[in-house]
C-alpha cells in the first residue's frame, strides 16, 4: 500500500492507542511485521507541547521504520503548527485523530465529535495538509450514531482536502468499543473514493483480517487491542497473507525472553519509577494469555522495583513452563 512516497512492506498497521502504543511497543510489533506502527494521539494544545508526556510521545530515537504521529484537537491553526513541529522533529506521516471516542475527548469537541460538523473537518484537514510537506492520513468513525453514519461524506471531504490514506473504525461514536464492528460502511468508503482505506475494529485473528479484506476491499488492516500482550500477531496475519512468510508464533522460552525485554526497555524508555507502573498492565496482558499460577497479577504489581519485577516474570515464566513439561 502506498502512503504518499512512502510503499508499506504489506498490509497491517498497529493503531494508535493512548497509554500503549509507546516507542517500546512500536518497535516490538514492527519487529513481528507491523508495516506501520503509529504512534499515541498528542494534544496540538500549544500549552501541552513541551510537556513531558507529550515529548515521550513523539520520541523516536532509534525506531525502526517510518515514523508515523497522530495529532488531536479542534482548532485548524493549532493543527497546523502542531502538524508542523513534528513534521520538524522528524515525523514521516501526520495522521488526524478524528475517531476517538473517549468523553474526555469528544467533550472538548475533538475526537470522534468533530463527524458532527463536516465544515470544521474540512478546515481541519485542508489547513493540516496545507502545513507539512508529509504525507497525511486520516482516521475516522462510521459516524456519530446509528442515525448518522456519515463516514461517506467525510472520506470524501479527505480526498478533496488532500488526504493522502484514511483509516475507518467500523463503528459510530455512540458505540464506544461496545457491540461487534460493522464492515458495510467500510466497504461503501472505499468503492466511493479513490484513496486508500484502512479497515479497523475487531480484527484479532488471520481468518478474521483476510474475511474483512475480502468483504470491505480495505487495502490494508490496522490492529488494536488484539495486539496487546501478543505483539507476534502481526506475524501470524503476515502469514496467512504471504504464506512463505516464516513461521512465528514464539514458544514458551522464546516469549519469555521477549516478555523480559519489552520490561526492561519500558523500564529504560520512562525511567524505574514510571516505568515500573507502565510495566504493569503490559505484564498483566501477556500474563492474562498464558496459563499462569494463581494470584500472579497480585503478586507482580506488588513490586516497587525494576528487578523485583523483572524476577516475577522469570519466576512466573519458570512455573508455567513446569506445570507444561
Amino acid at each position: 500500500m502506498q502512503i504518499g512516497p512512502h510503499t508499506l512492506t504489506n498490509r497491517l498497521i498497529l493503531a494508535p492507542m493512548a497509554g500503549i502504543t509507546d516507542r517500546p511497543f512500536r518497535t516490538l510489533c514492527r519487529r513481528f511485521g507491523a508495516a506501520l506502527a503509529i504512534n499515541e494521539m498528542i494534544s496540538a494544545n500549544p500549552l501541552l507541547r513541551h510537556d513531558r508526556k507529550t515529548l515521550l510521545r513523539t520520541d523516536h530515537t532509534g525506531e525502526p521504520g517510518l515514523r508515523a504521529v497522530q495529532i488531536l484537537g479542534n482548532d485548524p491553526g493549532e493543527m497546523a503548527e502542531s502538524a508542523r513541529i513534528n513534521a520538524d522533529r522528524g515525523a514521516q506521516i501526520i495522521d488526524i485523530n478524528m475517531g476517538c471516542p473517549a468523553k474526555k475527548v469528544c467533550g472538548k469537541a475533538a475526537g470522534s465529535a468533530l463527524l458532527k460538523d463536516e465544515t470544521l473537518v474540512a478546515g481541519i484537514l485542508q489547513a493540516v495538509v496545507q502545513s507539512v510537506a508529509v504525507p497525511v492520513t486520516l482516521k475516522i468513525r462510521t459516524g456519530w450514531d446509528k442515525d448518522s453514519r456519515n463516514a461517506l461524506r467525510i472520506a470524501r471531504i479527505a480526498e478533496e482536502s488532500g488526504i493522502q490514506a484514511l483509516t475507518v473504525h467500523g463503528r459510530t461514536r455512540a458505540c464506544g468499543f461496545s457491540g461487534a464492528a460493522e464492515y458495510r460502511t467500510i466497504r461503501a468508503v472505499k468503492r466511493g473514493v479513490t484513496i486508500p482505506v484502512i479497515a479497523n475494529g475487531d480484527i484479532d485473528s488471520p481468518a478474521k483480517a483476510l474475511a474483512v479484506l475480502a468483504e470491505t476491499g480495505a487495502d490494508a488492516v490496522m490492529i488494536g487491542r488484539a495486539a496487546l500482550g501478543q505483539p507476534w500477531l502481526f506475524a501470524c496475519l503476515n502469514r496467512a497473507m504471504r504464506p512463505h512468510s516464516p513461521a512465528v508464533v514464539p514458544g514458551l522460552s522464546d516469549m519469555s525472553t521477549i516478555v523480559l525485554e519489552h520490561l526492561q526497555e519500558l523500564h529504560g524508555f520512562y525511567g524505574e519509577h514510571q516505568g515500573i507502573r507502565i510495566a504493569r498492565k503490559h505484564m498483566g496482558w501477556y500474563l492474562d494469555r498464558l496459563p499462569c499460577p494463581m494470584n500472579y497479577k497480585p503478586v507482580f504489581n506488588a513490586e516497587t522495583t525494576a528487578k523485583g519485577q523483572i524476577a516475577c516474570i522469570e519466576n512466573t515464566f519458570a512455573q508455567i513452563m513446569e506445570t507444561m513439561a
